[in-house]
């Protein structure tokens, strides 16, 4: 290649290399933000973290007291003269509640008032940011988390919550997510994230498969630079994430005594992030797997050998396979949307231009391969395999009584006894009729075992 190519090549190699960092981020908002089944997943992670729930726990008693006049609650339950007791009874009760909160929130009920709390939340959130003209104006509106059923609930499992879904304030439980004043801003944000997440992930890999198509010789040196860059991007991306988790729990959470629930919260909402940049760092090392095989090493050789054969008969079941996989990767996808359809499509496009460039470099060396050859070779290769074993074992338990009654060590080389060296000869000539062993291969081994020298490593 020319110079100018080379560094087209490179440039083109870092380029994707970036573009696959900030993808990540991009297909996690996409997802984490903007897939209600995804945040409900994040949600019940959320609620079943002790720290959390201990939060939440304590926000759901201040709820309580703040909306009702718990003692003039008890006071129309406690009979008679007990009544006088209101006031001391509110004050342990708000103690027991805030000790009773978190093994109350571990039940089942709680938890599913919860999913149903956020799944609503969430889908009014969508209806916002999509325009439905159904939902909530952003004008007049606002997207509010709704967990007064939650304070219901533990009202009624501290005993006084008889009527006290009626006496609570509309506004009792309600967490605000986004204001009718930043509903535009967040609606203008939500689609230029949904064509980013396309953008990028498309973009990454027209940048490698430019780079190896431009690479001409010696490609598989760009594929294995293509494969690096797709780690470092995935393992930069799990840096940034400790970095940025903490400045952001730092610049947001004044109160040291809430920072380990927003750590928490911080690590599960961005657990999907992490499992993005896994698959990103897997991808890498397949890119590395692909530049091994097509590299000129003896065991890429040696492998390439073995498969011409099969490239060149069952070119087709080759390539159902790939779309049967490429199939099943799609459906399994946590979801199927047009972004997912379009990069999927493009992995599957990178991976059959690597088929045919193999059945095209397979041809060019080993034109003549056959199948049967690979098999021969393997069974010649377990034969002679277990024939060393077996001799070695024999030779040792027959030597070992005369070594007993002489007390001298065993001196005696493979290459001293004929019937060894026979068996060896022939085993070379073997090879050498198959093809494995060259001419001179041949005759060096063969002077070698004639000599009676041990084989080298």
């Amino acid at each position: 290649m020319s110079r100018a190519r080379r560094r087209t090549v490179k440039a083109l190699v870092v380029l994707g290399s970036v573009l696959a960092f900030l993808s990540v981020f991009a297909i996690w908002v996409e997802r984490q933000a903007l897939n209600t089944d995804d945040w409900v997943d994040t949600s019940d992670q959320l609620i079943q973290n002790a720290t959390i729930r201990e939060a939440v726990g304590e926000y759901l008693v201040d709820q309580l007291y703040a909306n009702v006049d718990v003692e003039r609650e008890l006071e129309d339950i406690l009979p008679g003269e007990i009544k006088q007791l209101a006031g001391p009874v509110s004050g342990g009760l708000r103690q027991v509640a805030g000790e009773g909160a978190d093994q109350i929130l571990k039940t089942s009920t709680a938890q599913g008032l919860w999913r149903d709390a956020n799944r609503a939340a969430h889908e009014q959130l969508l209806a916002v940011l999509e325009s439905d003209k159904e939902a909530v104006s952003t004008d007049n509106g606002e997207v509010t988390l709704n967990l007064a059923s939650l304070v219901t609930n533990l009202a009624e499992q501290v005993g006084i919550g008889a009527n006290l879904a009626k006496k609570l304030p509309s506004d009792a439980g309600q967490v605000t997510i986004l204001r009718s004043d930043q509903l535009k801003t967040a609606q203008d944000v939500t689609v230029g994230i949904k064509g980013l997440a396309l953008v990028l992930s498309l973009l990454t890999l027209v940048a490698f498969g430019l780079a190896i198509y431009l690479s001409r010789e010696g490609r598989w040196v760009t594929v294995l630079f293509c494969g690096v860059g797709l780690v470092a991007a995935g393992f930069a991306v799990i840096v940034a994430r400790e970095v940025v988790g903490g400045i952001v729990v730092n610049a947001l959470v004044v109160n040291e005594s809430a920072k380990p629930a927003a750590e928490s919260t911080w690590s599960i909402a961005t657990s999907l992030m992490i499992s993005i940049a896994t698959t990103v760092i897997v991808f890498g090392v397949l890119f590395g797997v692909a530049a091994w095989l097509a590299s000129p090493t003896g065991t890429a050789r040696s492998t390439r050998h073995s498969l011409a054969p099969v490239l060149r008969e069952h070119a087709a079941y080759i390539y159902t396979g790939l779309a049967i996989v490429v199939c099943i990767y799609f459906l399994s996808a946590p979801t199927q949307n047009l972004r997912s359809f379009l990069t999927t499509l493009a992995i599957a496009g990178l991976a059959a231009l690597g088929i045919r460039e193999l059945r095209r470099q397979t041809a060019d060396e080993f034109p003549d391969a056959q199948l049967s050859d690979s098999l021969g070779r393997t069974r010649e290769r377990v034969v002679t395999a277990v024939k060393s074993a077996n001799l070695g074992e024999r030779a040792a338990k027959l030597r070992l009584p005369e070594m007993r009654r002489s007390g001298a060590p065993d001196t005696t080389q493979a290459g001293d006894d004929p019937d060894a060296r026979l068996g060896q000869l022939e085993r070379l000539g073997t090879m050498h009729e198959k093809g494995i062993l060259s001419d001179e291969e041949f005759a060096a081994e063969k002077a070698r075992v004639l000599r009676g020298d041990r084989a080298s490593d």
